[in-house]
């Protein structure tokens, strides 16, 4: 796990790790124990799990693993990095030839056997790109880059013109010349001199790790599935692709669309003919995910050697007993008390952080460490201006920023005492629910309630210099930045904003997929569109209401939203829908506060909303 400073403090890197954090010991040994088994190969593993779980991760840490056999040979193929390279298939094909040839010694045989198959790649580039390429190479007389006596024998015919140009009839001999059989890709051919190779150059395991596929386009995703199919599939080879199985479903059902409708669910099926050994990464527990942020913390708290030593007696107490294991500062402070001390602070954050992070953002492990480096981030800017914050205050902070983005904003907002302190945060510790006026709203939120009784109370807390820091959040509260968002939730967000009946239904049977953090950011986002737009369309209203209504950590936030818009911009057939959303919720009483204070902007509503209440 990589991480970097900034300013006094450090940060991790967004990335893939070779540092098992995420106890995956018991996965990396699943994947092993299938590659060794000649009986289970070749094979294919699917590493599944949503974006950001620690795909990439298992995958190096599986790489690590096997670096010890000798006879085995990884290679690892990026598809994303290749995503606009010529063809997916040929790519992958190249990639391993490559490898193979630069990690391995060829004796004269090999040599020769090598040389064929990237002949039998040059050919496939042919064949893709078709009389283009046979026109360019008449042009340029190009004929070195593949070395084909049949392309040879056309270009002879270009030195032999008298102009250099195209002439009528040449595009006709260069087809022939493409689709000729001796031009063409024999499958069976390819597999058996792949085969050869391996076997000359003395691999007894080819491992193909393939990463990242699901970023890639539904071609190049195919294209690659199907290079491990028909050509690389033989003798001990095992693939090994990590990706969230959905968006391969996906680039399958939009490539056949013809078989919609049969009852058949291709994309499921055909990745059950590929992948015959499913690996899918769970999401973390409250508990693991506090070990995990624990982690990251003490890599960044104690020395090098320190360090080890905390992982090698986690690993101990892991094996003991990995299903009660807690690394807590009593079990810390056991094996060594100076580092327990060193680290106290931080194993008090990371219990702070762990059950909201876990619930909030699935237990996603690239969420919570981009969490935390926002919150790092904070701590050294304040630093730098020689304001020091309170890590434990920080992180609560941020946890409202995140979960709940518009009761922060009004947070802010909140009329504060002489020492700093918000008047009606104290007012809500303390259980004075009717003296509550700007938060007031929030008074029944679950989430709410959970989060201003946890430690430390903020109600006494001077905010203003934890504010100051968060100044650019809020001068763009309503701007989603959706780079943050997970791809399925990216997906989500699009369909609503198509404000179309498909794309409303499509959003809501994938609500499933989007965590606590993504949804208050989608909401957001709509409400911020809302309040943009010159008109306020029925459409993108349902689309609100009912996709926000399946996720009721968001219900308090759409209350508020609906209450800053002004009655002028309301039109009568929204009552309805606005008001069915309150029973819905049991939230009636708020929504019909917010009806009147419509009919006070816009008295043309009053009949329209007597009618509803009538009704």
């Amino acid at each position: 796990m990589a991480y970097f400073p900034l300013g006094g403090g450090m940060m991790w890197k967004d990335s893939e790790t070779e540092l098992d954090f995420l106890d995956f010991d018991y996965l990396i040994d699943t994947i092993s124990n299938i590659i060794k088994n000649d009986n289970l190969l070749p094979s294919t593993i699917g590493v599944y799990g949503d974006w950001g779980s620690g795909k990439s991760s298992l995958i190096n840490m599986s790489i690590e693993a096997l670096k010890k056999e000798k006879e085995t040979e990884c290679i690892y193929f990026n598809g994303w990095l290749f995503e606009d390279y010529e063809d997916a298939k040929i790519a992958l094909l190249g990639s391993i030839l490559d490898t193979i040839e630069k990690k391995r010694t060829l004796d004269q045989t090999a040599k020769i056997c090598i040389a064929g198959l990237y002949k039998s790649i040059d050919k496939m580039k042919l064949m893709k790109k078709g009389v283009k390429l046979g026109a360019d190479l008449l042009l340029t007389g190009g004929s070195h880059a593949l070395a084909d006596l049949a392309i040879s024998s056309i270009i002879e015919k270009a030195v032999k013109s008298s102009d250099g140009i195209l002439k009528e009839g040449w595009v006709d001999s260069i087809k022939a010349e493409l689709s000729n059989k001796e031009l063409r890709e024999d499958i069976n051919a390819f597999r058996a001199a792949f085969n050869d190779l391996l076997k000359q150059t003395k691999i007894d395991r080819l491992v193909v790790f393939i990463d990242e596929l699901d970023r890639c386009s539904p071609d190049t995703i195919l294209d690659t599935l199907e290079a491990i199919r028909l050509f690389l599939y033989v003798g001990n080879t095992v693939f090994i692709i990590g990706a969230d199985e959905r968006h391969i479903s996906y680039a399958v059902q939009t490539k056949f669309k013809e078989i919609e409708g049969m009852g058949i669910d291709i994309g499921k099926e055909y990745l059950e003919k590929i992948v015959q050994y499913p690996v899918r990464i769970p999401r973390l527990s409250a508990r693991e995910v506090e070990l995990y942020i624990s982690l990251l913390f003490m890599q960044k708290d104690l020395s090098s050697k320190e360090f080890e030593k905390v992982v090698a007696f986690v690993q101990d107490k892991k094996r003991e007993n990995f299903l009660s294991f807690r690394l807590d500062y009593v079990s810390l402070k056991e094996f060594d008390i100076a580092i327990a001390d060193k680290v106290k602070l931080s194993l008090e954050i990371s219990k702070q952080l762990s059950p909201v992070l876990s619930g909030g953002l699935n237990g996603n492990p690239r969420h919570c460490k981009r969490f935390l480096n926002a919150m790092e981030m904070r701590f050294n800017m304040a630093q730098y201006k020689g304001v020091t914050l309170d890590k434990r205050v920080l992180g609560k902070i941020m946890m409202l920023e995140y979960f709940k983005p518009r009761m922060f904003a009004e947070l802010v907002g909140a009329v504060i005492d002489v020492s700093g302190a918000i008047i009606e945060l104290r007012q809500f510790e303390t259980n004075e629910m009717d003296k509550l006026e700007t938060l007031k709203t929030w008074k029944d939120d679950v989430w709410v309630k959970t989060w201003v009784a946890k430690e430390p109370l903020l109600g006494s807390e001077d905010l203003r210099p934890y504010f100051y820091f968060a100044r650019t959040v809020l001068e763009k509260q309503y701007d989603v930045a959706t780079t943050k968002l997970g791809k399925e939730a990216q997906n989500v967000l699009k369909n609503l904003i198509a404000c179309t009946e498909s794309g409303l239904a499509m959003a809501k049977q994938n609500v499933i997929h989007v965590n606590d953090y993504e949804a208050a950011m989608i909401i957001e986002h709509l409400l911020g569109r809302i309040a943009e737009a010159s008109d306020i369309s029925d459409m993108s209203l349902r689309c609100l209401l009912e996709w926000g209504f399946l996720k009721k950590e968001t219900h308090t936030a759409i209350i508020k939203g609906l209450e800053s818009i002004g009655g002028t911009r309301i039109k009568p057939q929204h009552i309805p829908r606005v008001r069915s959303f309150g029973k819905e919720i049991n939230k009636l009483a708020d929504i019909d506060v917010i009806l009147d204070n419509w009919v006070k902007d816009n008295s043309k509503l009053k009949s329209f909303v007597a009618a509803e209440r009538d009704g």
